[in-house]
């Protein structure tokens, strides 16, 4: 058999690929043609390679090209199997005259011919030929030789067909198909834009896992679309607008390409555009503000006219969007921008190494404040029927990431919008898991496939703790939150999101989110105990989250690298417990006494007596555990012992605990081991207080301190109330 027959068999798999692309004219090619019933029958009863490329030829001969439908290309496959193509795909000779890759394919052609049928696309015997056709992609050989070109269609025809199936991208990642497209795509030969065009599909469907198997195959594709998307002159660099969000690693982008792409954006966002060209540039922008912040941007004038060029033509966007009723958003885009308004309010807010000016800074604000004027007039008209999709999630989160940061301006209209958003946070509470899949489809709906990272939690009432923070020092938004049941909400909340930390589960797993969300609930009711105590002491809620607080702080305060949570707790129990000290659950339970012993820990070792060099006396210094943080914990540690100053004579039991807890001796003790210059003023106040409260409370703990040298120690540090108690019987 010649080289001209084999060709002409193959052209039997061009049949089936052009099959998929119209619908076939012979849809009983059978019973209209029995001429291909005898070439079928003899097909099925050849004996050996011969008399099967014989029969194939006949076959092909009888079938014009597009002519075969599923049924026929059914009936061919059973009748040739697999054992045929796969001998084809392994065989090392061929005949006489012909090339050494013309049996290959002929297999290959008959792949992609079943191929076209779904179910055999899932079949074995065609995925573990999936290494073998990937080697195919990237052989070396004649460019121009038109069976080569014919395998290599046919190959990308099999892969494809793959592809399209649920479980074929696992499939081709496990079989080295990414690495061998990326090299076939970084190689430019023929049907190098095949090989895109499946990455893009494989990556859309599996991202995780393609990075996993080929991160460096795909780290070089991304290197060279950023050099063409720097380069490009022409429309090829909005085609690569919608290509580059699709190949940005969830790790590090590479320096290189981060300076391409930005330098390729900056080029079109300077420029006049119409939408069709802005928006996916403004979509590419918003996933590198996502992966990356602001480092893609450089620093210096250049990148600041760069930064202010983007959050402008955002919140221009913004507006046009949802300033006018009636008019169709595009969700997808508007989401992007406000990714990129979110980039614009961490920069304005940043006070060290920001790429804005000062006056820069002011003028986005102003524009900013626009556009979220926009977010809350589209939000005053969402209805219940909306508050599940994505793109509300999407703006109620940029409008979180504004009022964490400014509630000032626009108040009427945040204050209108308040009952909304309680509602809305109390919805997407109860539905917790619809909230994780809302943040999910937010992630796809503004970027990419991508997997949401820490930026995008997966519940709406996270997104608003920080602007509920500052609000509920404000009297008339606060009046709102408690009318519209936030107090009860955020209790239930936080009881909820503390179990996530309790013992059981595994700590080391959760997103710091949790806890800075913990630790913002603490300071919305340290809040309402300062400005609303009587809802503390009539809400029931606020007994369950005190009972929680006096449970969770003796394991919490011993816990490393959980300081600053252990603060938040034990100062807002003490200040609960000056409000609820009443209550049963504080008369010396055990509960209650474990909790106020692991107060007394957590401010009694904020402090040491620390040796200086030259000097016989020891000055007052941070603990270790303490001074790394301390910017962030001195005002609730001076909080919290102005509360146990207030505890002491409402809780008879108290001052005898604190003695036995050795707390006022060693504190005395303290003082009197120190230099009294290293003691501020501020220090010698709190600590007089708590001295005070405890001597008034209690004869024995007058004594205590009396033997400790509390005269002198007082006298040392100018505490006349101290001095004055200590002198008393």
């Amino acid at each position: 058999m010649s080289c001209c027959d084999l060709a002409a068999a193959g052209q039997l798999g061009k049949a089936g690929i052009m099959a998929s692309d119209c619908e076939p004219a012979l849809n009983q090619a059978e019973s209209r043609n029995p001429t291909l019933e005898r070439y079928l029958g003899a097909l099925r009863e050849a004996k050996n390679d011969s008399e099967q490329f014989a029969a194939l030829l006949l076959v092909t001969k009888a079938v014009k090209a597009g002519d075969i439908d599923a049924k026929t290309r059914r009936r061919i496959f059973d009748a040739v199997g697999f054992t045929f193509p796969n001998r084809l795909l392994t065989s090392k000779e061929a005949p006489d005259g012909c090339p050494d890759h013309v049996l290959r394919a002929l297999g290959v052609a008959l792949l992609a011919c079943f191929c076209s049928d779904p179910e055999l696309a899932t079949h074995p015997q065609v995925l573990n030929k999936i290494p073998i056709l990937s080697t195919f992609l990237t052989a070396r050989g004649d460019p121009d030789d038109a069976a080569r070109r014919s395998m290599i269609d046919d190959t990308y025809q099999c892969l494809t067909a793959v592809a399209g199936t649920p479980r074929g991208p696992r499939h081709l990642i496990a079989g080295g198909t990414v690495s061998a497209l990326c090299q076939a795509y970084l190689g430019h030969g023929y049907g190098f834009d095949q090989a895109l065009a499946l990455l893009v599909g494989l990556l859309a469907a599996a991202e995780t896992q393609c990075w996993k198997e080929a991160e460096p195959d795909l780290l070089a594709v991304l290197r060279g679309l950023s050099e063409d998307f720097q380069k490009a002159e022409d429309a090829s660099k909005f085609e690569l607008c919608q290509l580059l969000p699709l190949f940005l690693p969830p790790t590090t982008v590479p320096s290189e390409c981060l300076r391409d792409l930005q330098a390729g954006l900056a080029r079109i966002l300077g420029s006049k555009l119409s939408s069709w060209q802005r928006n996916p540039a403004l979509k590419l922008a918003a996933r590198l503000a996502h992966a990356c912040g602001s480092d893609w941007i450089p620093v210096g004038s250049s990148g600041s006219k760069f930064l202010a060029l983007l959050v402008n033509l955002a919140c221009v966007e913004v507006r046009l969007a949802l300033e006018e009723t009636g008019t169709e958003v595009k969700e997808d885009v508007v989401t992007a921008c406000y990714a990129l308004m979110e980039l614009g309010i961490q920069e304005c807010t940043r006070c060290e190494q920001s790429l804005l000016k000062e006056p820069q800074k002011v003028q986005l604000v102003s524009i900013m404040k626009e556009a979220i004027g926009a977010v809350i007039h589209y939000l005053l008209q969402v209805g219940p029927e909306k508050q599940k999709e994505p793109f509300v999630f999407a703006s109620v989160r940029i409008l979180g990431a504004w009022l964490a940061e400014e509630t000032s301006s626009l108040r009427k209209e945040v204050c209108q919008l308040l009952p909304f958003l309680v509602r809305y946070a109390k919805t997407l509470y109860e539905e917790a898991e619809e909230a994780n899949d809302l943040s999910q489809q937010v992630a796809n709906l503004a970027i990419s496939p991508t997997t949401p990272g820490p930026t995008w939690p997966g519940d709406a009432l996270r997104l608003l703790l920080p602007g509920w923070c500052h609000l509920t020092v404000e009297d008339g938004p606060r009046e709102i939150l408690i009318k519209e049941g936030a107090p009860s909400l955020l209790c239930k909340y936080f009881l909820q999101q503390w179990e996530l930390t309790s013992p059981g589960h595994d700590t080391s797993v959760l997103p710091d989110s949790v806890e800075i969300g913990l630790q913002t609930c603490c300071h919305i009711f340290l809040n309402l105990v300062v400005t609303a105590p009587g809802l503390i002491k009539r809400d029931a809620c606020f007994t369950s989250l005190m009972n929680t607080l006096m449970t969770s702080l003796p394991a919490l305060v011993q816990q490393q690298g959980r300081l600053l949570l252990a603060a938040n707790v034990a100062t807002l129990g003490l200040l609960m417990a000056r409000l609820l000290s009443t209550s049963p659950a504080l008369q010396g339970t055990p509960a209650s006494r474990g909790f106020f012993a692991a107060a007394i820990l957590f401010l009694s070792q904020s402090h040491v007596a620390r040796a200086t060099p030259g000097s016989d006396q020891a000055v007052l210094a941070l603990s270790p555990d303490y001074e790394g943080i301390w910017a962030d914990l001195q005002e609730l540690w001076f909080l919290g012992m102005q509360a146990f100053t207030g505890c002491v004579p409402l809780l008879p039991w108290l001052a005898p605990a604190a003695l036995r807890s050795r707390w006022p001796q060693e504190l005395l003790q303290l003082l009197g081991s120190v230099s009294p210059n290293s003691v501020k003023p501020e220090m010698v106040a709190a600590y007089q207080g708590v001295l005070v409260e405890l001597a008034r409370a209690n004869r024995l703990c007058r004594e205590a301190m009396r033997l400790q040298a509390g005269e002198e120690t007082a006298s040392h540090y100018r505490m006349a109330a101290l001095e004055q108690c200590l002198s008393e019987p």
